[in-house]
């Protein structure tokens, strides 16, 4: 058939087919098909693929594919990355989907990171972490032997223990490796706070002393009070160390020289905790870079200013009811921000430019349980069977790990948090290290640590 006869006939066939009903249409194809070689059925194969099978991630623009991916929850993304190796390319380096996702999981975000596929590896690992927190397979155990009596100070910092005990030692451990550094002769412990060069103790011989780690030389002795002391702190830079005691006083003392600058009154009960730290808000009271004292006892917090003036008044005070059946829990978490304490009533959250408290986290599930540590994203809780881990955006428990029977002393701190960063969010590097730390009736220290990624 001629070219030109060819035309007419095509275009004739085509008004003719396109008046048909689908069904003899159908027919019509079938027919065709039935009539047709290989050459032609490969034709057919080859077009069919083109018109049915649109690769839109592969046609549209980067930015809109980007757009349209954002819509899918990351679990059918991952199903998505297995369609083909272009669409795992397009999908992997969606930058903002994934980091979404690690957000949502409580993942901090490096903004500085510019490997566009680094956020879909952060996410897979990210997930994995959470898998094992939900199914209580985030943590591992150790302990730590060496003491004859019971322990009742525990301090740590940067990968370091140290622990105080009955039988007139403090010890300081490397917590990776269970070897103790240090072991030197000290007075009964209550609380304990250490750094490089020096190891500072309250004792319930109401005293505070300060120790030289290397020779184990007592280089300071701090006397006045006359209870037990259940608290201390203290900063270089300032010069000042400040004790809190079961004579219902905070003391300030000179850091060097041992001498006491001032006795700070108005608790009406043992002060469990004092707390020494830089101010990062403005208020009518302080300024940004003010040193803020904080001094805690059974039914209030009080807040005093150090380094203005040497007979400095409390700024304010705490509670959380007028009830005196409602005590608070002998942790403070301040941050210069914020200042969280436990009670039974719930997790209290104060903003310190206002004093005002800015939310309750109601705990109905587990009412007695105390506070260990509160960051931006989690908050480590635990009770006399559980260590928990709240999500402070949902107030939903997300993990929980079995204690051992552990000591609660009323005398001093028998148990503790470790590494705090991770409550600000993980990042995959600061999910390591010691998580919880408790005094044993067998003497012995019982650690909770992160265990290595899966």
């Amino acid at each position: 058939m001629e070219k030109k006869d060819f035309e007419a006939w095509l275009d004739n066939i085509s008004i003719t087919f396109l008046s048909l009903t689908d069904l003899q249409k159908n027919e019509t194809l079938d027919h065709l098909i039935s009539l047709s070689g290989a050459v032609q059925l490969r034709h057919l194969s080859n077009n069919l693929e083109i018109l049915l099978k649109r690769d839109f991630l592969k046609l549209l623009p980067l930015e809109l594919s980007f757009y349209l991916l954002k819509w899918l929850d990351p679990h059918t993304l991952l199903t998505c990355c297995l369609v083909s190796k272009q669409w795992n390319k397009v999908i992997s380096a969606c930058t903002e989907v994934w980091q979404t996702a690690c957000k949502n999981l409580g993942w901090q975000i490096d903004d500085s990171v510019q490997d566009p596929l680094h956020w879909k590896k952060v996410y897979l690992k990210a997930i994995l972490r959470m898998k094992q927190l939900k199914d209580h397979e985030a943590f591992e155990t150790s302990s730590l032997i060496g003491h004859s009596a019971r322990v009742y100070a525990l301090y740590y910092k940067d990968g370091l223990l140290c622990t105080g005990s009955d039988d007139l030692s403090a010890k300081l451990w490397d917590v990776s490796t269970g070897q103790c550094i240090y072991g030197i002769q000290t007075h009964t412990c209550a609380t304990v706070k250490f750094d490089e060069q020096k190891l500072v103790t309250g004792s319930f011989d109401n005293t505070v002393a300060c120790w030289e780690w290397s020779s184990g030389a007592k280089t300071q002795h701090f006397r006045g009070h006359t209870g037990a002391v259940f608290s201390v702190d203290y900063n270089d830079e300032l010069d000042v160390l400040v004790s809190g005691s079961a004579d219902f006083t905070v003391k300030v003392w000179a850091l060097s020289t041992g001498s006491c600058l001032n006795t700070l009154t108005g608790h009406t009960e043992w002060v469990t905790k004092v707390v020494l730290q830089k101010c990062k808000v403005k208020s009518l009271m302080h300024s940004p870079g003010d040193y803020i004292l904080l001094s805690a006892d059974k039914y209030e917090i009080k807040i005093w200013p150090i380094g203005r003036e040497i007979n400095c008044k409390c700024l304010k005070t705490l509670s959380v009811s007028e009830d005196r059946s409602i005590s608070l829990q002998p942790r403070l978490h301040f941050d210069g921000k914020y200042i969280v304490c436990s009670s039974a009533l719930g997790l209290y959250q104060w903003d310190f430019a206002s004093y005002d408290i800015v939310r309750v986290i109601k705990t109905p599930d587990f009412s007695n349980v105390s506070l260990l540590g509160f960051g931006e994203i989690f908050a480590l809780l635990f009770d006399n069977r559980y260590l928990y881990i709240i999500d402070l955006r949902t107030e939903e428990l997300i993990s929980r790990w079995p204690l051992p029977e552990y000591r609660k002393s009323k005398r001093g701190s028998s148990f503790l948090a470790g590494e705090m960063s991770w409550l600000n969010g993980l990042n995959g590097q600061n999910d390591t290290g010691l998580v919880f730390a408790t005094s044993m009736p067998d003497h012995s220290i019982h650690l909770v640590l992160w265990k290595e990624h899966g």
